[in-house]
């Protein structure tokens, strides 16, 4: 048995989407043929004829988080119990795409929480990742976002989050440094203010964790 989840145009506001809409995949046609040219290439060749419209459903798929529904993502999944131990959910893969560069970065996140009286179903907390994952994302901002959208929805006694991820904007240009990681961290409530809870989180996440590849 569970309440009804709390006022839905919270979560809205907490998911930070875009006004409703779509892709315009038209436009996206348009710019990548363009593209093409500009690059030398004759977007009429066979191996490049239907490059555009692969990019724009693409796209379509990459960005799908700007326009995800986060009340039927949860789809009631806020259950009542009676449990104020520490939640986690360790090692889940997630791919963006960087705003400055528009290339992809990769990674992992670790997300917990500790209940006040509410618990999320298990396999919405990935869910919740991909929502802002999939969007053009700073690694920093996005981390934050997860944080905080998880305790909109269930305020808890504490919400953390950390990610690591591999950029390719640093991997493949610039600086080209193959193995360099980036990892950021959100800490509110009790894992902020008590240093056992959030050393236990860490821990927690360090233990058994293997180095990202790709």
């Amino acid at each position: 048995m569970h309440d009804p989840l709390p006022n839905h145009d919270q979560f809205y506001e907490a998911a930070e989407l875009l006004p409703p809409g779509e892709i315009d995949q038209e436009s996206i046609v348009e710019a990548v043929t363009k593209i093409l040219g500009a690059v030398g290439e004759d977007p009429q060749r066979d191996g490049l004829v239907n490059t555009p419209q692969r990019v724009a459903r693409m796209y379509e798929e990459l960005l799908a988080g700007y326009y995800a529904d986060p009340v039927a993502m949860i789809n009631d999944a806020i259950f009542d119990v009676e449990y104020d131990e520490m939640v986690l959910v360790r090692d889940i893969e997630f791919y963006s795409l960087c705003e400055h560069h528009m290339l992809p970065f990769i990674g992992r996140a670790h997300v917990a929480y500790i209940p006040k009286g509410k618990v999320i179903g298990l396999s919405k907390i990935p869910r919740i990742v991909d929502m802002f994952a999939r969007r053009l994302q700073v690694q920093e901002r996005m981390t934050r976002q997860i944080a905080d959208f998880m305790c909109h929805i269930l305020d808890p006694q504490g919400a953390a989050v950390v990610v690591e991820g591999l950029h390719m904007c640093s991997m493949m240009r610039g600086v080209k440094k193959h193995d360099a990681r980036m990892t950021t961290s959100t800490m509110i409530g009790a894992f902020r203010n008590n240093l056992a809870t959030r050393q236990e989180f860490l821990d927690s996440i360090s233990r058994g964790s293997t180095s990202l590849k790709i």
